[in-house]
């Protein structure tokens, strides 16, 4: 199974296993990772799945559609270039490894 790096704002960095298919913050939302709320279910309007995704993954993701796009840009945190909502980021085998950073805030 594919893992994902959860990078907290302690700094400490939780890995979780999950199968391919699941987004991001639905994963971290089941496995209580601290910093994602995913308060919407994963229905991308509500933008408290916000995560930095690592430099070198951002290749190996598609870019975010205008949905996703508008959404970031009322995030509480700021909006960097690596900026993305974990519900719209499956975890496939391709992505075995992904590394995100959680925002200081959510709310």
């Amino acid at each position: 199974m594919p893992e994902v790096h959860y990078r907290l704002r302690n700094g400490s960095l939780r890995t979780i296993e999950a199968m391919p298919g699941e987004n991001l913050m639905q994963i971290a939302v089941e496995s209580g990772v601290e910093g994602i709320i995913g308060r919407c279910g994963g229905f991308c309007n509500c933008a408290t799945c916000h995560v930095y995704v690592d430099e070198q993954w951002l290749g190996a993701l598609p870019p975010p559609d205008a949905e996703e796009d508008m959404i970031l840009d009322g995030t509480p945190a700021e909006r960097l270039p690596n900026s993305r909502l974990g519900c719209c980021l499956k975890l496939s085998e391709s992505l075995d490894g992904i590394t995100v950073t959680m925002p200081d805030t959510q709310e």
